[in-house]
């Protein structure tokens, strides 16, 4: 049985499914659930504080986006306590495949659960990230990959 187990979330119904995933896999009550939110920075911020400089509003945008993050964190853990599981949010600014993976070592993570859509390009930033990282290799624990399958039938 996983003892800790950190679940990418972002609020789309790719990730909504990690949840429920998670909820299916029926964890221990005392099994550590970790939420994480990744914002993603625009590549500028990334790259310097140079071209950090040039971007006017960067700060306001990831403010805003923390924000929604948070809320959707929030509606996230209260839905695996609902469940009965010990949740822990996290937030965290980077890119989503390092991030994931440095939180994994951190914290000992033994299971990563993510949503993904074969149907959306938005959901490779879970498996790809702008230094062609893939989460699979990145990562020393198992990784479950979540579907939603109602949005799968409807493309089928």
């Amino acid at each position: 049985m996983y003892r800790k187990i950190l679940v990418a979330y972002n609020g789309t119904s790719e990730s909504r499914s990690a949840l429920q995933e998670c909820i299916r896999l029926a964890p221990d009550p005392s099994a550590e659930i970790h939420l994480l939110a990744v914002i993603n920075p625009p590549p500028s911020v990334v790259i310097g504080e140079y071209a950090m400089v040039a971007m006017v509003g960067i700060e306001e945008e990831i403010l805003a986006e923390k924000k929604k993050m948070e809320h959707e964190l929030s509606e996230g853990g209260a839905y695996l306590r609902a469940a009965g599981l010990q949740v822990q949010t996290h937030i965290e600014i980077g890119e989503p495949v390092p991030t994931i993976a440095d939180l994994v070592d951190k914290l000992g993570i033994e299971l990563v659960i993510v949503g993904h859509s074969r149907h959306q390009s938005l959901a490779m930033r879970w498996w790809r990230g702008a230094t062609d990282a893939l989460l699979v290799e990145k990562i020393r624990c198992s990784l479950l990959v979540a579907t939603d399958p109602k949005k799968d039938e409807k493309l089928n």
